[in-house]
């Protein structure tokens, strides 16, 4: 049944899904359709035909619509706020796996055994969370290289002749930070497959237009007022949504969150660091 429930909530928001995994450009272009298309279409019925209908509804004033308006405001902040907050996490699980990691590589060079091996598979791991995972984020999945580089990197962790030439302490440390990398790890795959439901995103879009409904009922009999708050509106909701939306996914898009505090390790391993 919960596959079933899945399956029909993916079908039903496919378009707007779509829409978020969408270029910048194409995001606010589709917003600016919407609203633009939506305020024409309000003004060419209000001031059609003299005898038009809607003329029927004129002394509508705003406070009467200021309902759908606040509606509308929040919604949009409180749909801003978890994408928010989701950004958040995921700065949070970047730099938590990288604190971790540093401390792998800084125990491996402290401690007086030869720990090679661990640093290899190190590299290995960041190299291929980097290069492969990062990029297979963007489409939320996750990399099967660094699976396997983090397999190989915990199998030397977990050698006993590290706890046994090392020291306990040195062995426990390790193993300690590499399970803290684990689960920052997890954290971050999780945010990056994590979506906004479909159905928020929808009832934020559909109150914006009838927030601009409720402004041409407002100004039904006045052209040029009409249009100007029609305008203002729809241009404040094209940048205000076009920018909640760009942070929709957290490492995909041209705001996206970089692998540069990952990548900073590498340097570990440079000319003047530890090999």
């Amino acid at each position: 049944m919960a596959r079933v429930a899945a399956f029909k909530e993916f079908g039903r928001f496919t378009v707007i899904n779509a829409w978020l995994d969408a270029p910048a450009a194409v995001i606010f272009l589709v917003l600016l359709l919407l609203y633009g298309v939506t305020a024409a279409a309000i003004v060419f019925i209000c001031q059609g035909p003299t005898n038009s209908p809607v003329r029927r509804f004129e002394g509508i004033v705003s406070p009467f619509f200021d309902a759908v308006a606040v509606l509308f405001a929040l919604m949009a902040g409180f749909l801003a706020a978890d994408i928010a907050e989701r950004n958040k996490q995921a700065v949070q699980a970047v730099q938590m796996e990288a604190a971790e990691l540093r401390n792998v590589f800084t125990l491996s060079v402290a401690s007086t055994t030869d720990m090679s091996a661990i640093r290899a598979a190190w590299t290995d791991y960041v190299k291929a969370v980097t290069g492969e995972e990062w990029h297979a984020m963007t489409k939320r999945e996750r990399a099967p290289a660094a699976d396997k580089a983090f397999d190989a990197l915990l199998r030397e962790l977990s050698a006993p002749a590290i706890g046994r030439d090392a020291g306990n302490a040195v062995h426990v440390g390790l193993l300690n930070a590499a399970i803290r990398v684990s689960t920052a790890r997890s954290d971050r795959l999780s945010l990056a497959s994590d979506t906004t439901s479909g159905l928020k995103w929808a009832v934020v879009l559909l109150l914006g237009m009838m927030t601009q409904v409720a402004i041409g009922a407002v100004h039904i009999t006045k052209r040029n007022p009409q249009i100007g708050a029609l305008t203002v509106f729809s241009v404040a909701v094209v940048i205000s949504l076009g920018l909640i939306a760009l942070q929709e996914h957290p490492f995909a898009g041209e705001i996206g969150l970089s692998a540069e505090p990952l990548l900073e390790l590498l340097k570990l391993q440079g000319p003047g660091g530890a090999s």
